[in-house]
């Protein structure tokens, strides 16, 4: 059925966005549902795309825009209220609702090995700080995102108990989508054999950033790279790449060298697929002052440096363009929600809110494009119909 002020082909593709949602259990009894789940689901989205941050928000839209909904669905008994609707948000398992999220995702943003080969992924946690309050309640969420630097686009993410809990969740999350040809990039926390191990079971390479949690492995790559500086690398095959960045009065130079014989290592530290230690030393001048820093990371891969450095240098994306634009934008910091499933089911729905932002045409900002589905029903709907 085609609703009034809706053409056709927006109306198939509208259908086939809420079809990867279609099995999402409803614990609600089915003689009692007053307001279908897809129709829910397009509600929470279109208003979280519109600017919408809170339960009264979202019901709010609802009332002012339900001819903007007619378009899609029905809404016979028009939306429900802010109550009504966080009870059924928080009712709706968050397992089954991420799930369907990826699949979406999966789909929505074609992760087939030709479009992910050699792409960086960042896996990375958040943690939303105001999602849990009061002294007998549960930790704030902790959500685990992959996230295609290229494409800028969340491909998965899990909720676990405590950041921790990361070392759990980043395998988990490998088994879920295919990584064939990436390269996926850690912080130290997610630099452990049996992550590396994983990751070269799925076909991908790994560049892991290496600290003190793996103590013994870190002081014999500090040894190594202390032996061959000293030596100026002389019985080294190695090779660097340097870059210079200045504006708004900072200069920071980043020196990118891999080390590429590591035999030695290899043999006191047999990890899945280790081929190269990356050294990054990086110096920071700002209004006179200088600062020095020193980093370390093991990788799978046998590039030069000129292209492993910006690798990882693009594992900042997931900081820069996800998680700083769920808190800035998307204001997911200051989120009270707290019952039920509820503070993850919303935090999967800005995701989404964010994948479809990343993916419209044009040049704005993501806060632009988000102005925009608030002030022109035309340009939401195409955002949910895209």
């Amino acid at each position: 059925m085609v609703h009034d002020g809706m053409d056709f082909a927006a109306a198939v593709e509208t259908t086939s966005f809420l079809f990867y949602f279609k099995d999402l259990p409803d614990c609600r009894q089915p003689g009692k549902v007053e307001y279908p789940l897809r129709e829910v689901l397009l509600l929470v989205l279109m208003a979280t795309l519109a600017g919408a941050e809170a339960f009264t928000e979202i019901a709010l839209f609802g009332v002012k825009k339900i001819d903007l909904l007619r378009r899609f669905e029905p809404f016979e008994k028009g939306t429900p209220s802010h109550d009504h609707l966080g009870d059924i948000i928080a009712a709706l398992d968050a397992r089954a609702f991420q799930s369907c999220f990826m699949a979406w995702a999966a789909a929505r943003t074609n992760t087939s090995v030709e479009v992910l080969a050699r792409d960086v992924i960042p896996f990375d946690g958040k943690t939303s700080r105001r999602s849990r309050g009061g002294k007998n309640s549960k930790a704030p969420i902790h959500m685990v995102s992959a996230f295609a630097a290229r494409q800028r686009i969340v491909l998965a993410q899990m909720e676990v108990d405590v950041k921790s809990n990361e070392i759990v969740a980043i395998p988990a999350l490998l088994d879920l989508i295919d990584v064939e040809g990436a390269v996926i990039t850690i912080d130290a926390m997610g630099c452990q054999r049996a992550i590396a191990a994983k990751i070269i079971e799925k076909k991908a390479d790994y560049v892991l950033a290496l600290k003190g949690n793996q103590e013994t492995l870190r002081d014999d790559v500090q040894l190594l790279v202390d032996e061959q500086k000293a030596a100026n690398y002389k019985n080294s095959t190695i090779s660097v790449h340097q870059t210079v960045d200045g504006d708004h009065g900072r200069i920071e130079t980043r020196r990118c060298t891999v080390i590429h014989d590591i035999d030695w290592l290899v043999k006191r530290h047999p990890w899945p697929g280790l081929k190269a230690i990356v050294v990054v030393e990086s110096r920071r001048e700002i209004d006179g002052k200088v600062t020095d820093e020193t980093r370390f990371y093991i990788t799978s891969l046998t590039l030069a440096a000129i292209m492993i450095g910006p690798m990882i240098r693009a594992h900042w994306a997931i900081e820069n363009s996800l998680h700083w634009v769920l808190d800035m934008i998307f204001r997911d910091d200051e989120c009270r929600v707290r019952t039920g499933d509820a503070p993850e089911n919303l935090s999967t729905c800005r995701r989404v809110a964010c994948n479809l932002l990343r993916v419209a045409p044009g040049k704005s900002s993501i806060r632009l494009r988000r102005k925009a589905a608030g002030w022109d029903d035309d340009y939401l709907s195409s955002l949910v119909a895209a």
